[in-house]
C-alpha cells in the first residue's frame, strides 16, 4: 500500500467518527496498556538485541514510562475532553463561551532509534487520547525492536486506526510528501529542519522533539560526590544515548580536581573495573556511531575510560579533560559514552557560554546557592531541567517536555500530550430573546461608547 492510499485509508476511518467517542479512546488505551504486560518480555528480549541494554533500563526508561503515563490519561481523559467554560465579555454580553478540543485527524508520529518503545509509544497515548489515528514510522536503526513492535500493532490494532510502517530514508520521504494533519517528530536537529519544510508545504502543524548539547553546571558549592553520582548515571544511561543527557560539564575551578575524581569512582561503583563485562552497560547502536564517537577521543585528555571494542561496538564510559571550547566534541550533540568537563572559575563565565551555544534541550546546575540558581534559570534559555538533578525530569507527567529553539518546539507529557494532538476550539453562544443595536449601522455617536468599553 502507498503512503497516500494508506492516508486515505486513515482519513475514512477517522471521518466514520469511529475514533471520537471517550470509550472507545479509553479502550484503545487499555489495549495498548496490555500489550506492555503480554508483550513484555519479547519487547526487553528486542531491546537488548538492538543495545546489548539491561533490563531494569528497559523497563525504567522505556516500558514504565508508558505504564504510568497510559493510566493517568484514562483515568483524567473524561475530564480533558469535556468543553470548557471561559469568560464572556461585555462587548458580547450576553453570551456564554466555551471551548472544545478536537481531534486533528491523521497523524503521523516518526520516531527515533535511542529510544525505540517509548519514544514510539508516548506520543501515541496522547494522539489515541485527543481521538485522532496514527501512523507510526519507527527507526531502522533499532531493527529488532521495530521489527516486533510492528508484528504487535499489526495484530492488536486495526490498520485504519494505528499503522507501523517500517523502512528507511525513502519511506519517510513517502510519508512527509502526504498532507497528514499533525507530524510529530522525535530527532536530530538536521532531520528536523527536513520534517519542518516538508510539513510547510501542506501547512501541516508540527511539534519537533530534537536534541542539542545539554550543558551541567556544577559550582562550588555544590554536594560534589552526589553530583558526581547523579550526573555519571545520567551521561552513560543507555551509554549515552539519551537526548537529554548531559553533553558535557562546567565545573568551577575550585572543585574540578575532586568532581573529576568523584565521577570516575561513580563509573567504578556503578559497572566496574571493566565495565565490558558489565551487565548493566549498554553498547552504541551501530558501527557508524561507534566511528564517529571515537573521533572524539582526540579532542581531550582521556581523564578515565577510553577503551573501546568495534566488533561489539563497545565505548569504554569515558571523562575527557582539558577540552577546548572550540573542539568538535563541544560542537556537536555527542550523543554517546563521552563526557568533556570544562573548568569555570565564575558563574557569569559559565553562562556565557552555555548562551554562546544555541539553546540546549535540557540544562542542569549542581549548587546550594539560591542566588546561584536563580541567576542561571533566569538568564539561560533551555527546554527543561533539574536543579541538583539530571534526566530524571521527564518522568514527571505533569512537567511538559520539549525543547525551544534549535532544540525543539512543541510540548508533551501527560496532559500536555492531549493538547499537543488536539485543535482547541472557541465557541461563543448568543442568546436570541437580546439584540442590541448599538452594533449596527449608523455608527453616529457610538464611537466614543466604544472607546469607554474597550479601552
Amino acid at each position: 500500500m502507498s503512503a497516500k492510499e494508506l492516508l486515505e485509508k486513515h482519513r475514512t476511518y477517522f471521518r466514520s467518527g469511529a475514533t471520537r467517542p471517550l470509550s472507545f479512546r479509553i479502550h484503545q488505551l487499555e489495549t495498548l496498556k496490555k500489550i506492555l504486560v503480554e508483550h513484555e518480555e519479547e519487547l526487553v528480549s528486542a531491546v537488548y538485541k538492538d543495545f546489548k541494554k539491561p533490563e531494569m533500563e528497559t523497563y525504567a526508561t522505556e516500558l514504565g514510562i508508558l505504564h504510568d503515563e497510559i493510566s493517568y490519561t484514562i483515568r483524567k481523559l473524561r475530564n480533558w475532553i469535556k468543553p470548557k467554560r471561559v469568560s464572556g465579555t461585555l462587548i458580547n454580553f450576553p453570551s456564554s463561551n466555551y471551548t472544545v478540543a478536537e481531534p486533528y485527524g491523521a497523524v503521523l508520529i516518526i520516531a527515533p532509534w535511542n529510544y525505540p518503545i517509548q519514544l514510539a509509544l508516548l506520543p501515541m497515548v496522547g494522539a489515541i487520547a485527543a481521538g485522532n489515528t496514527v501512523v507510526i514510522k519507527p527507526s531502522e536503526l533499532s531493527s529488532n525492536t521495530s521489527s516486533v513492535l510492528k508484528k504487535i500493532i499489526d495484530a492488536w490494532f486495526k490498520e485504519e486506526f494505528v499503522t507501523m510502517v517500517e523502512g528507511g530514508v525513502e519511506v519517510n520521504k513517502d510519508l512527509l510528501d502526504q498532507d497528514f494533519d499533525y507530524i510529530f517528530f522525535t530527532g536530530s536537529t538536521r532531520v528536523g529542519k527536513i520534517v519542518m519544510e516538508a510539513a510547510s508545504k501542506h501547512l501541516t502543524p508540527v511539534t519537533l522533539e530534537l536534541g542539542g548539547k545539554s550543558p551541567c553546571i556544577v559550582d562550588g558549592t555544590a554536594k560534589i560526590k552526589t553530583a558526581a553520582k547523579r550526573i555519571a548515571w545520567g551521561k552513560f544511561l543507555n551509554a549515552g544515548q539519551t537526548c537529554v543527557a548531559p553533553d558535557y560539564v562546567l565545573v568551577h575551578s575550585s572543585v574540578k580536581d575532586e568532581f573529576l575524581q568523584e565521577l570516575k569512582n561513580a563509573v567504578k561503583g556503578f559497572y566496574g573495573v571493566n565495565p565490558k563485562l558489565s551487565p548493566n552497560y549498554a553498547r552504541i547502536i551501530n558501527g557508524d556511531h561507534f566511528e564517529r564517537l571515537c573521533s572524539y577521543l582526540e579532542d581531550g585528555e582521556v581523564y578515565s575510560g577510553g577503551r573501546f571494542d568495534a566488533d561489539e561496538c563497545y565505548l569504554e564510559p569515558t571523562i575527557l579533560s582539558s577540552v577546548k571550547r572550540e573542539s568538535r566534541v563541544m560542537e556537536e550533540e555527542i550523543f554517546g559514552p563521552i563526557l568533556p568537563v570544562m573548568e569555570f572559575n565564575s558563574i557569569a563565565d559559565a553562562i556565557h557560554l552555555v548562551n554562546a551555544k544555541p539553546k540546549p534541550l535540557a540544562l542542569y546546575l549542581f549548587t546550594e546557592n539560591s542566588t546561584t540558581e536563580r541567576l542561571v534559570l533566569k538568564e539561560c534559555s533551555f527546554g527543561g531541567g533539574a536543579v541538583n538533578d539530571v534526566v530524571a525530569h521527564l518522568g514527571n507527567r505533569y512537567l511538559p517536555f520539549g525543547g525551544v529553539g534549535n532544540s525543539g518546539m512543541g510540548v508533551y507529557h501527560g496532559k500536555s500530550s492531549f493538547d499537543t494532538f488536539s485543535h482547541t476550539k472557541s465557541i461563543m453562544r448568543k442568546p436570541t430573546w437580546l439584540d442590541i443595536p448599538f452594533r449596527y449601522a449608523p455608527y453616529k455617536g457610538k464611537l466614543k461608547w466604544i472607546k469607554k468599553i474597550l479601552n
